[in-house]
């Protein structure tokens, strides 16, 4: 009759091993995927102020790994959505509630917060042609994607080897 040793030694481990995958291994390689589609992304923008704005985030939460590429609350995330998606053509004006009961061309000549283009003073309005659309965000998935999953795989295959998982020496963190 044969006999065998250490089975409860590796139902040990096998049971851990998914936990050990997806804490040391895989939200390191959504990250490696998601570097690849944030550079592209900056690469792409036509604004410094997204550039700078662009963050990638990881999230791991019951067996569900996920990478995020947003933009910063603030002016970089206004130029960003102006930039994916343009403009309707569109009036600006000074809102009355800025205005402090001065006129416009009152608050030209005190404090230079009106419309003044080229130089010249325009009046209370201005009609804004719109603007293009200069996507970013999506065209970078779209031309990165198939990048990014080889970067995944190749982070995982430097982590799994056969003598076991190799912790990552990249430290996990939540802005990229």
């Amino acid at each position: 009759m044969a006999t065998s040793r250490g089975g409860a030694g590796v139902r040990h481990f096998m049971e851990r091993l998914p936990g050990e995958l997806e804490k040391k291994v895989l939200r390191g390689a959504a990250r490696a995927g998601g570097k690849i589609i944030l550079a592209e992304a900056k690469e792409r923008s036509i604004s410094s102020d997204v550039d700078d704005a662009l963050v990638m985030r990881s999230k791991a939460e019951a067996g569900r790994i996920t990478v995020k590429i947003t933009v910063r609350k603030g002016w970089g995330r206004a130029i960003a959505n102006w930039l994916e998606y343009g403009t309707d053509a569109h009036f600006i004006s000074i809102a009355k509630d800025e205005r402090g009961g001065k006129s416009v061309s009152r608050i030209n000549a005190i404090d230079k917060r009106t419309m003044i283009i080229g130089g010249k003073f325009v009046g209370e309005t201005v009609w804004h042609p719109g603007a293009k659309p200069h996507p970013f965000l999506r065209p970078s998935l779209d031309i990165k994607g198939a990048e990014a999953i080889a970067a995944a795989q190749s982070y995982i295959n430097a982590h799994v080897t056969p003598s076991g998982i190799v912790a990552s020496a990249e430290p996990e963190s939540d802005d990229a």
